[in-house]
């Protein structure tokens, strides 16, 4: 993060040569703004206070699942719905630690910029947008690295233990037990936190970058300027409400309960919202105003801007709930796949990937119907308050998403633990209903991400004066291709990863079943940090790579072929990686589900399929195994590329401004200060190599390291 900070302040303040004195402000050349070394300091300021906000509601979010976890299994001996509350409240936590810290400190942040900025608005919500790009690049780790971790224990410890030793889940025999207890952590909680803070972070920049260039910001109208936080301080206040309706209001009695109680909470969470959207838009924003729109001021009503809003909060529950009837094993569509297990792991296969096709074509019509209906009210603005409408309730999607590993660790808790099936049982009807709501998260991160570029795409082109992105230019052509290749190199590093240190895993994990004595029969203890440091390693040394194609592709592209074509790329990107990350995650998602659905015997169908052991259940554990890696590490990752290469974008627009380099001189020297950046960088990441394991990272790393 530190590298990067550095890397951002040498490019911003580079533009001008570090210059001190006051130039044209970029939409009205007779006004004179603040300098570009004051645009590189507060750029890169607000760059990491968005990392550090992330960090900390990560850090603080994965202390209290861990807590909480215990806790759930203990209260489960008084039943199921003491436990509900427990996991519940723990995960509602995590999500109003995340949802007013990323406020609060962007609140803080505007008004501590405005002593030094004053009247020049557009520089101070310029420099803002750092803070959505550090958000995003701790999402990078959280997601990126977290699936990685996660996902590597997870298979390790089902093919051997579940596969090949028939041995339970959780079972403390298994050496991976501990790691893939800590994975659902890393990945559920820190991973899903720091993606949809940076995309709240994201949205919040990018309404903001638009709004200091239309009437707002023109006439320096403070209350209206800030409706984008205004519209996430009152979801944070509706997701206090909606909270009780599922610890207060109804007890959780039966098992049955438990899964219409969290999916009732996305419906009464998203009507009091459409309420409080209503009520302060017609108290915050004039009856009329005008909307920047590539060049011209657009007309727009306070009403319109209402309907923007609500629409993205629409189209969030719409996708929301369309992902839980791909991937809840109540309906016919993950019950088909369960049943194509009769023919083997081919047909399960085959059935599964289908299924994540087809499931792309509602969520795609809603995000397409949300972008239509915002961007005719109120031009680029309209998509980025529809992007904040949708993670307005941010709060009650990270309690539901939380609540998932909390409970799934607690039934991890009660196996180890050796305590009775009947607490098993409870914490197991918990679990089920948290991997349904867990998908139904990755649904909202997915649709919110894709609008969340889009007001960036729109933030950016605005930026660069680019009125229109004509694809019959070869140059924008080549970019918008090599953007849609993008998501699917992203993707095959990440499940070469989890793959690559999945067979450390497996091997490990076979080792320690073949090598030390009593441990089937449980009279030794298992190596646990063995597995541990297997996964904590591979996660940071194997997002290096990913992790550099998404940072270093705009700068490359900007820098060397200009604002044009990294149009292109971040439009390709964007068109691509929604499609890949939707299939992804729904496929995993349904594969999983089969699985349980065969296991749990709940109807006569999946009895005749179980039970454990049988044949159509080895299939089942195949596919969930394939899924794995797809709907935790790829699938939601690709949010990250998206959103992290467009705010980049963004936030480093002054280096890809034509209009400032005259006769190239200003570009030359960026490339040579790109080229030594690339010369130090390579030799840091063969040093680290050096010290790891130099043939691994031969074969595997971006660099060859010699």
């Amino acid at each position: 993060m530190v590298a990067f900070a550095i890397l951002i302040f040498l490019f911003l303040g580079s533009v001008e040569g570090f210059s001190t004195k006051s130039q044209p402000c970029t939409y009205d050349k007779s006004k004179m703004c603040k300098p570009a070394l004051a645009t590189a300091i507060f750029s890169t300021v607000s760059f990491l206070l968005g990392a550090v906000t992330s960090v900390v509601s990560g850090f603080l979010g994965m202390k209290i699942a861990t807590y909480a976890n215990a806790r759930t299994t203990l209260e489960a001996r008084k039943g199921v719905g003491k436990a509900f509350i427990t996991a519940f409240r723990s995960g509602a936590v995590m999500g109003f630690l995340l949802a007013a810290n990323g406020l609060l400190v962007l609140y803080i942040a505007i008004n501590l910029f405005k002593l030094y900025y004053g009247d020049d608005w557009g520089g101070l919500f310029e420099a803002i947008t750092g803070y959505g790009l550090g958000g995003s690049s701790m999402a990078l780790f959280g997601r990126v690295g977290g699936g990685i971790y996660t996902k590597a224990a997870d298979v390790g410890a089902d093919l051997v233990g579940k596969v090949e030793r028939n041995i339970p889940e959780d079972d403390p025999r298994n050496p991976a037990v501990i790691a893939d207890n800590v994975g659902d952590n890393v990945g559920d909680i820190a991973g899903m936190g720091s993606d949809l803070f940076g995309s709240y972070a994201e949205s919040s920049c990018a309404a903001l970058v638009v709004a200091s260039i239309s009437s707002f910001g023109i006439n320096h109208e403070l209350t209206p300027m800030l409706y984008p936080l205004i519209i996430s301080s009152v979801g944070i206040i509706v997701c206090l409400i909606t909270t009780l309706f599922a610890t207060d209001f109804f007890e959780i009695k039966a098992v049955k309960e438990i899964e219409p109680s969290l999916k009732r909470q996305l419906i009464i969470s998203t009507v009091l919202m459409t309420i409080g959207i209503g009520i302060v838009s017609w108290v915050a924003l004039p009856s009329s105003f005008t909307i920047f729109n590539f060049g011209d001021q657009k007309a727009v009503k306070n009403w319109q801007l209402f309907l923007c809003v609500a629409v993205g909060l629409w189209a969030g529950l719409i996708i929301g709930f369309v992902t839980e009837y791909y991937t809840s094993n109540a309906y016919s569509p993950v019950q088909d796949v369960a049943d194509s297990c009769r023919t083997g792991a081919a047909t399960n296969v085959i059935f599964g990937l289908a299924l994540g096709y087809k499931s792309c074509i509602i969520p795609i019509f809603a995000i397409a119907m949300s972008i239509f209906v915002s961007f005719s009210f109120a031009a680029m603005y309209g998509i980025a308050v529809a992007a904040l409408g949708m993670l307005s309730t941010i709060a009650t999607g990270l309690a539901i998403d939380a609540y998932g590993p909390i409970s799934d660790n607690a039934g991890g808790i009660a196996e180890m633990a050796g305590m009775s099936h009947r607490i098993r049982e409870r914490t197991d009807a918990l679990d089920a209903a948290g991997n349904t709501t867990a998908a139904i998260g990755k649904g909202f991160a997915i649709g919110s991400a894709a609008l969340v570029s889009l007001a960036l795409f729109g933030a950016f082109v605005s930026r660069a004066a680019i009125s229109t992105v004509d694809v019959l230019t070869p140059k924008v052509f080549i970019g918008l291709l090599v953007g849609a290749m993008l998501p699917y190199w992203f993707s095959a590093m990440t499940m070469k990863s989890v793959g690559s240190a999945a067979l450390k895993m497996v091997e490990e994990v076979r080792r320690q079943f073949n090598t030390i004595p009593g441990l089937m029969e449980g009279t030794a203890k298992p190596d646990y940090a063995t597995c541990v440091k297997i996964s904590t390693d591979a996660s940071i040394k194997e997002m290096i790579p990913p992790g550099a194609l998404v940072m270093l592709t705009p700068l490359i592209v900007g820098i060397f072929f200009g604002v044009e074509t990294l149009s292109g790329v971040l439009a390709g990107s964007l068109v691509s990686g929604v499609q890949i990350a939707i299939s992804a995650s729904n496929t995993g998602g349904a594969w999983d589900n089969a699985k349980k659905y065969i296991e749990a015997g709940a109807s006569e169908h999946a009895r005749t399929l179980g039970p454990k052991g049988s044949e159509p259940h080895k299939a089942a554990v195949i596919g969930d195994t394939i899924g794995d890696p797809l709907k935790d590490t790829s699938g939601p990752s690709l949010n990250i590329l998206i959103k992290l290469m467009a705010v980049e974008s963004l936030v480093d627009n002054e280096i890809n401004d034509d209009d400032d380099y005259g006769n190239g001189q200003s570009r030359k020297e960026l490339r040579t200060v790109l080229s030594l950046s690339f010369v130090l960088w390579k030799k840091a990441f063969c040093l680290y190599c050096s010290e790891i394991d130099v043939i691994s990272c031969r074969q595997n790393s971006t660099f060859e390291c010699m």
